[in-house]
């Protein structure tokens, strides 16, 4: 199931054909919706892209891991992670794809 990956240079060059906006301002636009979106999680608000899905900041507290190869016990820091939760209509569209992912390598 190893589909495409999507670039930001992709996603400027998708902007400069749908929107008809110059490679430069196109490319200036992705920059600054990616900043907007990246600076309000770095703040710990909530991101919701309607029929899109949701990007959130989660706070994990301190654990004991264990390190795979020793076995021994570590601590694991308390940190911020930051989780995607898809619409349920991003969902929707997803399974319901006709093509149901493209490329099965065959």
């Amino acid at each position: 199931m190893a589909g495409k990956t999507v670039t930001r240079a992709d996603l400027c060059e998708a902007v400069y054909q749908k929107v008809g906006l110059s490679r430069t301002e196109s490319a200036a636009l992705v920059e600054l919706v990616l900043k907007e979106i990246t600076d309000c999680l770095e703040r710990g608000e909530t991101v919701k892209l309607s029929s899109f899905g949701s990007f959130l900041v989660r706070k994990k507290g301190q654990r004991i891991g264990r390190n795979p190869k020793t076995g021994k016990e570590v601590p694991i820091s308390p940190r911020r992670v930051m989780v995607f939760k898809p619409s349920a209509i991003l969902k929707q569209r997803i399974n319901s794809d006709p093509d149901g992912g493209k490329e099965s390598g065959k």
